[in-house]
């Protein structure tokens, strides 16, 4: 049995087309059903959804954690979960409560297709708020984008239940020698934190600083004990805080009670277990990040760090550099003496954003200066009115080309959408074909992709591919970014969302890639757009074997995963009817390519393009193969690479800027480059 444990375009006054297909939202609903029974009447069950058509997609492999109180979240990992605006989801239990039948639905909240979440309010079995579920677990969505129920296979599942947990403590774990070194706490029954409560740690004995010979009385201090992992009762952790006897070296004698507190008032928690530390100045064990580029965070490791703590902006580590500055290419070193003002991550942590407003970013143009510094870091930590220094050691850093790191976000929608192309199945393989055009696209410029939140930049630009156009006008893509960003001054810009400053213009707000417009291309688009005359029937052609509303059959995971590899070229699409696995690739490099180029094409505006020294967004006259021409002179074969088309490139003084702005180094790979005018 599993138990629940943790387990298209900038062109603001160009043509718009195609039209805006809307979500349908759902509420979410929940029906409980008591088991047992009552006054003699029959045990009550979960009527099965009615579908003529049900899809066994959904997967359950974990849910945790494996014990509830009122107010926790109880999280179910798996796979292809339906987001909420196609669709409420419901976590159907069906089995007994310390003997006694007992069935429950309750909402699921989507977070992305691998994870959702449920509260626990602590009611609903069987009228009991204490005991122990044995049974199954399952899931049930019914979307409004395919008009089908989709379910999951039921999965064993035990979950315990209670109004309050009392902590069991084991044992203190960790070496206390700095300030802020954690203390793990082993044992069980701890809490989450969220709306079910916390635990905290009690800390209280006497202080006796390195310099002294009295042990003044300290606490007791409450500090938060969070768990270490989000699920898992078994393990938390809290710092030895400066908040409990401060920060100057000395050693501390005492004890640590940790106690659960409920949000109805409730605190329970076992005996104090005896805690003592010996603490020393902060040190600095070496700068992580090797080489940093404008916007990228430094990340300097050590121990006995300090930083903002309970609204308290007292706290502080600086980083004091000493030392020389060679730039690249034969300049003159120079010397350099900066304290960098640090971000705190933890006590072992704190990181520096190389950025132009501080003493190194006036010393040097970062966007254009390269070289390496050599010398000493040394830390100071203040709190209040204590300062400590700390011993310095040798460090270097390699200042790195300006790079634009642009964060490929993909929404729900936009996944949501492929099913109208019939490729959910295929959504990994058409992004790595997407990752790939974009690459080649700006192969030579200092672009670099990421599918994830960068975590190492603190300055870097989104973009959010979606479904539908939120615009209601059809755009294919657009940049909402506000002004003309010539040089890439600014390295954050958000293409997605809404903004309030293009809005105000009287053009559309919203930005990002809109893969559900891609149907203007479509000679029969059905209600997917209303636009006329862009159709081409090789869209139709390669499209319509998926296309639900063309009766063809979507693309299957095993078809999917099956699949031979992946084109390198168009020549041979569309294949013929019968060459089902042909017909699957030629749909993922078209679709790959229509939407990769859109998201060049877009990218390129929000680094200024095109026309950068003029008022222009697109090339002033038409070239062929220009990426940056207006989308009506962009026609269907051209991006999709289909029909003996080239792939469209940036046009020679396009491309110039881009590598004058973001350089590598690198020779440009299309030497075959036609002027933009």
């Amino acid at each position: 049995m599993f138990a629940a444990s943790a387990i298209a375009s900038r062109g603001k006054r160009g043509p718009a087309f195609a039209r805006l297909s809307t979500l349908g939202l759902a509420g979410l609903t929940t029906t409980v059903l008591l088991g047992g029974c009552t006054d003699g009447e029959p045990d009550a069950e979960v009527p099965p959804p009615v579908s003529s058509d049900p899809v066994i997609d959904m997967e359950i492999d974990d849910i945790a954690p494996g014990t509830l109180v009122p107010g926790s979240t109880l999280v179910i990992g798996g796979r292809n979960f339906v987001p909420d605006f196609a669709g409420p989801t419901t976590l159907t239990l069906e089995g007994e409560v310390d003997g006694v039948r007992a069935s429950l639905a309750l909402p699921a909240r989507f977070v992305d297709y691998e994870r959702l979440e449920v509260t626990w309010s602590g009611d609903g079995m069987g009228g009991r708020r204490e005991g122990t579920f044995r049974g199954q677990a399952a899931l049930e969505a019914e979307s409004d984008l395919d008009a089908r129920w989709h379910r999951s296979i039921p999965a064993p599942l035990t979950l315990r239940f209670a109004p309050h947990l009392t902590p069991r403590v084991d044992g203190l774990e960790g070496n206390v020698a700095f300030v802020n070194d954690r203390i793990t706490v082993r044992g069980d029954d701890f809490l989450l934190g969220r709306d079910e409560g916390v635990t905290v740690a009690l800390v209280e004995g006497c202080f006796r600083p390195s310099d002294g010979t009295v042990c003044t009385p300290v606490g007791p201090t409450t500090i938060a004990a969070p768990a270490v992992e989000a699920t898992d009762r078994t393990t938390v952790t809290f710092p030895f805080s400066p908040a409990i006897a401060g920060i100057a070296p000395g050693t501390f004698e005492g004890s640590v009670a940790v106690r659960n507190q409920h949000p109805d008032g409730t605190t329970l928690g076992p005996d104090p277990q005896p805690l003592v530390a010996t603490i020393a100045p902060p040190v600095i064990a070496g700068l992580s990040t090797p080489s940093a580029s404008l916007g990228q965070y430094v990340d300097i490791d050590g121990r006995g760090f300090v930083g903002p703590r309970d609204g308290d902006p007292l706290a502080v580590t600086t980083v004091v550099l000493t030392g020389t500055f060679t730039p690249d290419g034969g300049g003159s070193p120079f010397d350099t003496d900066l304290t960098l003002v640090s971000e705190f991550v933890g006590g072992n942590r704190v990181r520096y954003v190389l950025n132009e407003e501080d003493e190194l970013g006036q010393a040097i143009d970062l966007r254009t200066i390269t070289g390496r510094y050599a010398g000493t870091a040394t830390p100071t930590v203040t709190d209040g009115a204590a300062t400590v220094v700390g011993t310095s050691i040798d460090v270097s850093l390699e200042i790195a080309p300006v790079r634009q790191v642009v964060w490929l976000r993909y929404r729900p929608t936009y996944t949501e959408s492929l099913r109208r192309f019939g490729l959910r199945a295929a959504d990994r393989a058409i992004r790595q074909r997407v990752r790939e055009v974009v690459e080649r696209d700006y192969g030579g410029v200092n672009v670099v992709l990421r599918e994830a939140r960068p975590e190492d930049y603190a300055l870097y630009s989104e973009v959010e591919l979606s479904g539908p156009d939120p615009n209601g006008i059809g755009l294919l893509g657009y940049d909402n970014t506000p002004g003309k960003d010539v040089g890439n001054l600014r390295l954050y810009d958000r293409l997605g969302g809404v903004n309030a400053l293009t809005q105000s213009d009287g053009f559309p707000g919203y930005g990002g890639v809109f893969i559900e417009s891609l149907f203007v291309f479509s000679e029969d688009p059905g209600a997917l757009s209303v636009a006329a005359g862009r159709g081409h029937p090789l869209f139709d052609r390669i499209f319509d074997p998926f296309r639900p509303d063309r009766d063809g059959t979507p693309a299957t995971r095993e078809e999917v995963d099956a699949a031979p590899p992946p084109l390198t070229s168009g020549a041979g699409c569309p294949t013929v009817s019968a060459d089902r696995p042909g017909q699957l690739a030629c749909a993922v490099w078209t679709l790959g390519n229509l939407i990769g180029g859109t998201l060049s094409h877009e990218i390129a505006h929000s680094l200024g393009l095109a026309d950068p020294h003029g008022e222009a967004f697109h090339n002033l006259t038409d070239k062929q193969g220009a990426l940056m021409d207006r989308g009506a002179e962009r026609p269907f074969v051209e991006r999709a690479e289909l029909d003996g088309a080239a792939p469209a490139v940036f046009c020679t003084q396009n491309y110039a800027y881009l590598q004058g702005i973001l350089p590598t180094g690198l020779p440009d790979p299309r030497p075959d480059r036609v002027s933009c005018f």
